[in-house]
């Protein structure tokens, strides 16, 4: 079952909508148990195809449903207006020749979703809240901005999966902000990279290394695969969902 409802993040973008998708397991009501939460970037792909962006979701709802996964997923539309997804979705401040300069807002948006987002879900739901049972999870943009959280929000998130993710907006700064955070050693990461998109940006390959390398290095539980024929959409990152469900532990 899927919940959709609007909601404002004022810090962000005023008074303008954007959609929640909220997934229970069918037998939510059956029993007072709680749940573990995940949650994710992009919540317009990861539902249904009919709100995709590109008209392919992540089809997360039919997974579900078949796997009868115990788990709560909270899923927000992204920032649709010009470079705005952009800017919400990065941690960093940065510039390049085709997108220009790029304020990171991210850390206003991961606070939104700490502090006002969370402890109302946690409120209207049966959650586990802790953070053993809280989840992270996104691709593209929405994988750095699972890494951010998972190191920099890491007394929120034990757990993260970051699929695709951004890491080419500028390697050093993604590597600064790894090693200036306190990452416990039971924290688990799952990170992939497409064979068929790893050199759509020439940094790609050495910041896949050296992000894996400083995750380690943390003594991160870290997953990191090269998904052979992977590609940057949401049909590859689909097929992706049991394999790095498995490595999270659900």
């Amino acid at each position: 079952m899927v919940k959709v409802w609007d909601i404002t993040i004022p810090e962000l973008s005023g008074d303008k909508t954007r959609r929640v998708y909220l997934y229970l397991p069918d037998y939510y009501d059956e029993d007072d148990r709680r749940y573990p939460v995940m949650y994710m970037f992009d919540g317009h792909n990861v539902f249904f195809d009919s709100d995709a962006t590109y008209g392919k979701s992540w089809g997360m709802n039919s997974y579900m449903n078949w796997t009868k996964t115990p788990l709560i997923i909270v899923a927000v539309e992204c920032n649709h207006e010009g470079n705005s997804r952009l800017s919400e979705y990065s941690p960093i401040d940065f510039e390049n020749s085709t997108l220009g300069k790029i304020e990171g807002k991210g850390k206003i948006y991961m606070d939104w979703l700490v502090w006002t987002l969370k402890p109302m879900i946690d409120r209207e739901y049966r959650t586990l809240s802790d953070r053993e049972h809280t989840l992270i999870c996104g691709s593209s943009m929405g994988g750095l901005m699972s890494l951010y959280a998972a190191v920099c929000y890491n007394k929120v998130f034990q757990r993260a999966a970051c699929l695709s993710p951004s890491l080419w907006i500028d390697q050093e700064k993604v590597m600064d902000m790894i090693a200036s955070s306190r990452v416990r050693n039971d924290t688990c990461i799952y990170m992939d990279y497409g064979s068929k998109e790893i050199f759509n940006h020439d940094d790609s390959p050495e910041a896949l290394i050296s992000v894996s390398h400083a995750l380690l290095m943390k003594r991160v539980n870290l997953t990191f695969r090269i998904v052979p024929g992977g590609t940057h959409s949401e049909a590859s990152w689909e097929q992706q969902i049991p394999i790095f469900m498995e490595c999270l532990g659900l």
